[in-house]
């Protein structure tokens, strides 16, 4: 099979993955509990490279820093005598990076604000007003397609691996079959003009071999950048949707 690499725009580096990690845990930017963000970061960095993604190497040197954090912060604490009753505490392990983190917070709001404004200020035309009632479908379906991001799809192929992984008998035959990303995209379309409906994530990996299950999800990626599919997801963590765009119901 022909290695395929993918780089994602998205993909904004290793604080983004970071930040997007502690909103979804609903974790205190301020009190960060090392060894659960580290166990969670590992596991994102390692479904990215089960991809074939192209993982720069700043996300692997961020993967080094959390495990010597988190060993240190495993570390008993010592404090030392300063005159009679005055302590010096160890400086906090975590304090580097959460200021990292806050700055680059801060950095990406005023980016996402600036953004927002852009996208406001596209919408003023020195022309007479025009009847775009039209557009406004295409412009909700935009708006649902942004509510997921592809760490969020990320999470969701991690589950799709643990289950595929806990069902995989003791004893099979692997045969290796080269499956070309157009010709799973057009069969993901298909089935989507087939169903009628939204069609759950899940329901598009029925195999269990791992090229099969890597080509599925790059090519729902380039669906998804092409704009021919919907993803909708209710609330966090749960179910991920899809639903065929305008674009290919209307082909």
């Amino acid at each position: 099979m022909v290695e395929y690499q993918v780089k994602i725009d998205t993909f904004e580096g290793p604080l983004d993955l970071l930040l997007h990690l502690i909103n979804r845990l609903e974790i205190d930017i301020y009190d960060i509990p090392v060894a659960t963000i580290t166990e969670q970061y590992l596991l994102y960095v390692h479904t990215m490279q089960v991809l074939e993604l192209d993982v720069a190497s700043e996300y692997l040197v961020m993967a080094a820093t959390l495990l010597s954090i988190k060993s240190r912060m495993l570390l008993p604490k010592q404090e030392e005598e300063l005159f009679e009753d005055e302590m010096l505490e160890e400086e906090d392990p975590r304090d580097e990076l959460i200021e990292k983190l806050i700055e680059y917070r801060k950095y990406k709001t005023a980016a996402n604000d600036l953004k927002e404004r852009e996208e406001e200020r596209q919408k003023s035309f020195t022309k007479p007003p025009s009847d775009l009632s039209e557009y406004a479908k295409e412009i909700k379906q935009t708006e649902q397609r942004l509510s997921v991001t592809v760490y969020d799809m990320i999470g969701a192929f991690q589950k799709v691996l643990q289950r595929k992984k806990i069902s995989r008998p003791k004893e099979t035959t692997i045969t290796r079959q080269e499956i070309p990303i157009e010709d799973r995209m057009n069969e993901i379309v298909k089935s989507l003009k087939t169903a009628g409906r939204r069609i759950n994530f899940t329901e598009l990996f029925p195999s269990r071999q791992k090229d099969h299950l890597v080509v599925t999800f790059l090519a729902v990626l380039e669906l998804m950048k092409n704009q021919q599919i919907i993803i909708e997801q209710e609330e966090n963590f749960s179910d991920i949707y899809i639903t065929g765009s305008e674009s290919i119901h209307g082909a």
